[in-house]
Order: C-alpha cells, then sequence, then structure tokens
C-alpha cells in the first residue's frame, strides 16, 4: 500500500548526486579542478575551517534530524497513511537535488559566503514552519527547507578546500564526512526530546541549527577577499 511509494525515493537521491558532481565539476573555483594540476597559493587559515566545520555540524543536525522525523511527523499532522509520509521525505529528497544546483549558480553570481548566508536565513523561517503549518501547507515548507539547507551543500566543501588549500584531501573529507556523521549522533537526542515533550517540539527544536549557520556564517571570510589581501604588497616594499 503506502510503503509501495519508498522506493522512489531513490531517484532524488541519485539525482542529488549527479548534480553534486557535475555542479562541482563546472565551478570554476573547484578545488579540484584548480588544486589538481598545481599546488595552490595560500596559507591554511585553520581558525576559518573550524568556524565553516561549526557550520557544517549545524547544517548536519538540522538536516538529518528533518530526514529521521519528518515522515512520522506529517503522518500524525494529516493524521493520513505511509503515502504522506513518503511524499514528504521525497520532496526533502527532492528538493535537495533543485538547492545543490541552485547553489552553484548562486553562488558564482554572489560568492559562496553571501550565498550560505541567503540560504541559512531562508532555512530559518522554513525550518520553523514545519511543525506548525496548517495542513498541506507543510509540504511547501519541507520543499522551502530542502533547498534552503542543500544550496550550502557543495560550497561547505569548496569553501573548505580553499581555508586549508595545502590539505585539499583533509577538508574535503572533514567537511563530507561531517555533513554525514555529526547529524545521525545527534538524532537520538531529538528522538529523546520527542518522548519527553512531543515530536512537534522535538522538530520545532531544530530551528536552532539554522539560526546558528547564519550566524556563524558571518565569521566567514570570502577565499578571494583572503587572496587579494595576501596579494597586497608588505610594508616596506615597493611596488
Amino acid at each position: 500500500g503506502g510503503l509501495s511509494a519508498t522506493p522512489l525515493l531513490i531517484v532524488p537521491a541519485v539525482v542529488g548526486v549527479a548534480l553534486v558532481l557535475w555542479t562541482r565539476g563546472r565551478a570554476g573555483w573547484d578545488g579540484a579542478g584548480s588544486g589538481a594540476a598545481k599546488e595552490r597559493a595560500g596559507e591554511d587559515d585553520w581558525p576559518l575551517f573550524l568556524r565553516l566545520s561549526a557550520v557544517v555540524i549545524c547544517r548536519s543536525i538540522a538536516y538529518v534530524g528533518l530526514s529521521a522525523f519528518i515522515s512520522l511527523h506529517v503522518r500524525h499532522h494529516l493524521d493520513a497513511g505511509d503515502t504522506a509520509g513518503a511524499a514528504a521525505l521525497f520532496i526533502l529528497f527532492g528538493g535537495g537535488a533543485i538547492g545543490t544546483l541552485l547553489g552553484g549558480r548562486l553562488a558564482a553570481r554572489w560568492g559562496r559566503v553571501r550565498t550560505l548566508r541567503v540560504a541559512y536565513a531562508v532555512a530559518v523561517p522554513s525550518v520553523a514552519g514545519i511543525p506548525f503549518a496548517p495542513g498541506p501547507l507543510v509540504y511547501v515548507f519541507v520543499a522551502a527547507t530542502a533547498v534552503a539547507l542543500y544550496v550550502p551543500f557543495s560550497l561547505h566543501v569548496t569553501l573548505g578546500q580553499d581555508y586549508l588549500p595545502r590539505r585539499v584531501g583533509t577538508a574535503s573529507g572533514v567537511t563530507l564526512g561531517l555533513a554525514v556523521s555529526i547529524g545521525g549522533i545527534a538524532s537520538p537526542l531529538v528522538g529523546a526530546l520527542a518522548e519527553a515533550t512531543s515530536l512537534r517540539w522535538a522538530l520545532a527544536s531544530l530551528v536552532s541549527m539554522p539560526i546558528a549557520c547564519w550566524v556563524l556564517s558571518y565569521t566567514l571570510t570570502e577565499p578571494a577577499a583572503m587572496e587579494s589581501r595576501s596579494a597586497k604588497p608588505k610594508a616596506g616594499v615597493a611596488e
């Protein structure tokens, strides 16, 4: 019955992976394209990388927490069957594919850090609306959340590579590893909160994560600005 729609969830997952690879391949600032051919200039900036890692951790907790509980919430919210929950998951993953593609385009126009700030600003009301949206409107908030949380996904990786230009492999491994692991570790805490209060309030608590991401994004610096500063002549050296 309702579970028959579940295998369809593989479709947006596959599309999302393909779009991540395509977007990274086209991006002019991609680490694999610029760093593999020659050693990248610049010094590693660990403080900036650690701040970025904090953003990745908070984003992971929000996204994985929603992935774990959104289906159950929608089923109860709409008093519907498994199909309603599967549809919410489909929208969450499918919207992620759109967000990945959109992230690359926005970053090319606005810059990565500004794109992160806008995406997480949009994610705050989107995530907050999921537990309290009336009726089927919940699907609109799920879609907006998926796009907003996936716009920064590939940008985290390339920013990490530029913050650690001499350790591109480490930067990629850490940003991707944190994105898929920390959220899973934190999900049992969200479940415990749901048991102590309600599933609605447990999901509502997740809004603190995009808020933290948005605040932390203002501590990040666009690597292009870092490079321009490092390119300026030192004091006492004739131009």
